[in-house]
């Protein structure tokens, strides 16, 4: 199991939901990340190197704003603007 399929499957448990790994693996199948069989592909291995913090930017990202403009708080997963941008 890779390692973003680690994370999402604890995030879910964490949720309470029901066959967490299942759906998980259905979830990163759905997006493109992982295969049926569960290897990496090569748009998930590019998301498995973002890291936590890299995805939690890349999804917050907003047009004419770059990574460098956000700060990622590792308690809610969640990245935000920082003040003044």
């Amino acid at each position: 199991m890779s390692k973003i399929e680690q994370r999402l499957t604890r995030q879910l448990v964490a949720r309470g939901v029901d066959n967490a790994k299942g759906v998980a693996r259905s979830l990163l199948i759905k997006r493109g990340h992982v295969t049926k069989n569960g290897a990496l592909t090569a748009e998930g291995k590019k998301r498995q190197e973002m890291g936590n913090d890299g995805r939690a930017i890349d999804r917050a990202k907003s047009k004419g704003h770059s990574k460098d403009d956000y700060k990622y708080n590792k308690k809610t997963n969640r990245a935000t603007l920082k003040k003044g941008d």
